[in-house]
């Protein structure tokens, strides 16, 4: 992925079980942004990007990503509006979503999360600590699937 082709995506992501690196959409409208969540993730990620929410939801339903790194205030459609789509789709409800953003109060962060964000990080990043972030949220989405998949089978031998 190259960060100065905002509408670049990959193939279908095979996620991290498969031996590939996390997939993660980064979605944000400010190229100096995408650029910085770029350089954080690149060299242990494959990254994709979106410019507005309805391309998000497009490479969502299309790649499937690991995570997605969502800021909240964008034309058209703001980050709210994404993740209820996403949220409401069967297809992409269970890929985790944070917030990335410059809002800092406490009404918008309860707001993403009562919306089913993941987490929230604050604008400007930490590097390190936005990998953590990522990397604790993909490694539960993976355990919840591993354990859905446990589940379906257990109910298939009753």
């Amino acid at each position: 992925m190259n960060p100065a082709d905002p509408g670049a995506a990959a193939g279908p992501s095979a996620g991290p079980t498969a031996g590939r690196p996390p997939c993660v959409l980064v979605v944000d409208d400010q190229p100096l942004n995408i650029q910085a969540l770029y350089r954080a993730l690149a060299p242990d990620h494959q990254v994709l990007v979106a410019t507005h929410g309805a391309k998000a939801i497009a490479i969502c339903r299309e790649s499937h990503p690991d995570i997605v790194l969502l800021d909240v205030v964008m034309p058209e459609m703001d980050g709210y509006q994404v993740i209820r789509v996403l949220k409401s789709d069967p297809d992409t409800a269970d890929i985790p979503v944070i917030f990335v953003t410059a809002r800092d109060a406490a009404e918008d962060e309860t707001r993403g999360l009562s919306l089913g964000a993941a987490d929230f990080v604050g604008k400007p990043i930490n590097p390190a600590v936005l990998r953590a972030r990522v990397s604790t949220h993909v490694e539960l989405a993976r355990l919840r699937a591993l354990l859905a998949g446990r589940a379906g089978s257990s109910d298939r031998r009753v």
